[in-house]
């Protein structure tokens, strides 16, 4: 069998080798290709092109597909796999995508194929949660805030939540999603003595001491929200004008997502009418962000460059983890 491997700057060739390597000893015949670009931003850009529009939004030099006809095994990053891809792969059998969803794979395409579609759920997980943590403590105790200002020369104590900056102890957590990142958080803010509460419709297994509650009901009773879903036609827009209105005026909204949860006009007019005290987002409706964009000139929003799952070990631990998945399906 032979199996096309694309990389890029965020798992480069040597990277996917190595995390390929255990397919060998099966007999697989593994070639490395590199989807290339001049910077991280660039890929990320084409990423996000990818994401919001389809596989076929970004176009890819054809060299990176040459002879797919001859393989029987695809794994791509961020490469889309168009639907003119797979109709040339007659002998494909698996496309495997070493991320947590499949954006940038034209899965109608694959499944009129008969071709698989594999990824990685979870791969960032760990990354994702421990940021989200991050993100939480930066805004509600003003670490990004001071940072900036003594950057700029200003010793400054006078925040937005001046008045009630919380120690996160005792506080209420409602976290929307409890899968691979959400039960990750939700460990971590239990050490920190916070009260967890749940919304999430696709399980009533939650785990003690957690509490699965109806969403009006998280809304209303948390100090800090973070969501932790998929974004798809029924989940756009999760959070907009009515459900922002639920919150208490002291809460703190976190999006390490995707931007498209949450309607991102309507969080900027509740942020500028002081409805709700603060939020912390990584992700945005437009990247990169505008210098001139509302958010930039908001003083109760932590904001970062979408970082929250770029870590060595999430990129690196990615094709190991497909693999193994590759070789249950080999058995």
């Amino acid at each position: 069998m032979k199996l096309l491997a694309i990389s890029d700057l965020f798992i480069p060739s040597d990277v996917m080798e190595n995390g390929l390597s255990s397919l060998k000893s099966k007999g697989i015949e593994i070639e490395v290709r590199e989807w290339n670009h001049t910077s991280l931003e660039m890929l990320q850009k084409d990423n996000i092109e990818v994401e919001t529009k389809g596989p076929e939004a970004v176009s890819v030099p054809e060299a990176l597909y040459e002879g797919i006809e001859d393989f029987d095994m695809l794994i791509v990053h961020f490469a889309p796999v168009t639907k003119t891809v797979l109709q040339r792969a007659k002998k494909l059998q698996l496309v495997g995508v070493l991320r947590g969803g499949t954006e940038n794979i034209d899965q109608e395409a694959a499944a009129q194929q008969n071709i698989e579609v594999l990824n990685t759920p979870g791969r960032n997980a760990r990354a994702v949660a421990e940021f989200t943590l991050g993100m939480i403590l930066s805004e509600v105790r003003n670490i990004a805030r001071s940072h900036a200002a003594l950057k700029q020369g200003n010793w400054i104590k006078d925040f937005p939540n001046s008045d009630a900056i919380p120690e996160l102890a005792g506080k209420t957590v409602g976290i929307i999603g409890l899968g691979n990142i959400g039960i990750r958080l939700a460990t971590y803010l239990h050490a920190l003595e916070c009260n967890i509460i749940v919304f999430d419709e696709y399980t009533n297994d939650i785990p003690a001491p957690y509490k699965k509650v109806d969403l009006d009901t998280l809304l209303r009773e948390s100090d800090i929200v973070s969501l932790h879903l998929r974004l798809s036609k029924d989940t756009q827009h999760f959070i907009g004008q009515e459900e922002l209105d639920q919150m208490k005026p002291s809460a703190v909204l976190i999006n390490t997502a995707r931007s498209g949860l949450i309607d991102e006009k309507a969080l900027v007019q509740r942020l500028k009418e002081k409805k709700i005290m603060g939020a912390a987002l990584d992700v945005f409706d437009h990247e990169p962000l505008d210098a001139n964009d509302e958010l930039v000139k908001l003083d109760n929003v932590t904001i970062t460059t979408h970082i929250a799952g770029s870590t060595i070990d999430a990129f690196r631990n990615s094709p190991k983890q497909l693999a193994k998945e590759i070789l249950n399906k080999l058995r």
